[in-house]
């Protein structure tokens, strides 16, 4: 029986010579070209003959198109142009499915080399082989028609390779590896239940099994860094002209500051998820929508929205904590440790409007900060109360018998928050 693997992306920081800065940005602008190009031929095949053009076929016609013109052939390997067509065609599958769905389409657009973000590789050892040095720290790789190119970085847990991009961001190339990893032993690491309810105000809000309180502030990345982007911004703003290079120059800068805060919000949330995994053997959390949440308000011509500017206001703020980036490695951690992770349904239990002490259920505004509960009287941080319910809901979901595996016990036996079932 074969062991099980699991998926993971790490990315290294690569560093070519001058040559094979050239050699890269020709293969970038031939992958570019070729994704343009077999979206005009889908376009055009649709709009004059009505026929709908599949990957399989477009495959056909690169071999083609290989065949016949060597500049094409020379360009870049084959299996990596194969990956371009499926990119193309991944975006027409979204773009159908949407369609369907009854969502805004988003018909796929034609790239600029500014906005084509790099390209794909297939199998390791098919034009291309990254060589880890000790402890898959730093390392080297090989790319057909470039040469060997150092690269930094490093990948925790090793493993076998399957699959890579070359992605091009802000004047900097990076490898971004898929690597197989072996199943961990699900050994139970901790025996605490946590769970949170995430927030603007303070990032996270959580509430263990003993009923003490886990909470994280906001770090709130785009106010600490906010005057030095807007003046980037403006600096960008002051220069119309876009094939200037002032302007570029400017880009670059606006483009690096971003990235720097990135790269600081993607550091802190690994440190926060890797302290919390090692501590709790059970987490829980309400399941949320993104998309709903950060929706724009601003309406239609004939129905226009109210407080457009202040909604936009509260959109920023929601993306600048990355509670999706939070969750799915959270979620992860915890499942590489031998945990639990319990997702609670959110419009079924309705946490931020339910009382943890005698589950009444009474609707709040966004603004109400408070937990008051008319029935009860209790009182406590909203986050926190909605917190409480989803680790009520999760521990009563669990059986007796996986309680006692883990040695935690219901609320039910621990006062004074009584716990129930939603039907």
């Amino acid at each position: 029986m074969s062991e099980a693997r699991n998926l993971r992306k790490t990315t290294y920081r690569l560093y070519p010579t001058p040559k094979q800065v050239f050699a890269l940005d020709a293969l970038l602008r031939s992958h570019q070209q070729l994704y343009n190009a077999a979206l005009e031929e889908r376009i055009s095949a649709w709009s004059k003959a009505g026929k709908s053009i599949s990957y399989a076929d477009q495959c056909k016609s690169l071999t083609l198109l290989r065949r016949e013109l060597p500049e094409w052939r020379d360009a870049a390997n084959c299996s990596s142009q194969q990956m371009t067509l499926r990119r193309l065609d991944k975006a027409f599958t979204a773009f159908f499915r949407r369609v369907k769905a009854g969502q805004t389409p988003g018909f796929p657009r034609f790239k600029s080399l500014g906005r084509f973000s790099g390209f794909s590789v297939k199998s390791h050892g098919d034009g291309w082989r990254f060589t880890p040095t000790d402890g898959w720290k730093h390392g080297s790789l090989r790319l057909s028609g470039v040469g060997q190119i150092r690269a930094r970085g490093q990948a925790r847990q090793g493993g076998e390779i399957r699959a890579s991009d070359i992605l091009h961001r802000d004047g900097r190339w990076y490898l971004s590896l898929t690597v197989a990893v072996a199943s961990p032993e699900r050994t139970r690491q901790a025996d605490g239940a946590l769970a949170y309810d995430w927030g603007v105000e303070r990032f996270l809000s959580g509430v263990t099994h003993t009923g003490e309180l886990e909470n994280i502030d906001n770090p709130r990345w785009w106010q600490q860094e906010m005057e030095q982007t807007i003046r980037l911004q403006q600096a960008v703003s002051r220069k119309p002209n876009r094939r200037s290079n002032r302007r570029k120059k400017a880009v670059r800068r606006l483009a690096a500051a971003r990235a720097k805060v990135a790269r600081k919000r993607l550091d802190w949330v690994h440190q926060q998820t890797a302290a919390l995994a090692g501590k709790y053997a059970l987490v829980a959390t309400e399941e949320l929508t993104l998309k709903n949440m950060t929706r724009s308000a601003s309406g239609t011509a004939e129905e226009p929205g109210k407080q457009v500017a202040q909604k936009a206001g509260l959109n920023r703020e929601i993306l600048d904590t990355a509670p999706g980036l939070f969750t799915s490695l959270f979620r992860y951690k915890v499942l590489e440790t031998g945990g639990e992770w319990v997702d609670a349904p959110t419009r079924k239990l309705k946490p931020s409007q339910r009382c943890p002490r005698c589950w009444h259920v009474a609707k709040k505004q966004l603004s109400q900060r408070m937990h008051c509960c008319e029935q009860c009287g209790h009182q406590e941080n909203r986050d926190t109360a909605s917190a409480r319910v989803v680790l009520c809901w999760a521990l009563e979901s669990i059986s007796g018998q996986e309680l006692a595996e883990t040695g935690i016990h219901s609320p039910r036996e621990t006062p004074p928050f009584a716990t129930h079932r939603v039907e």
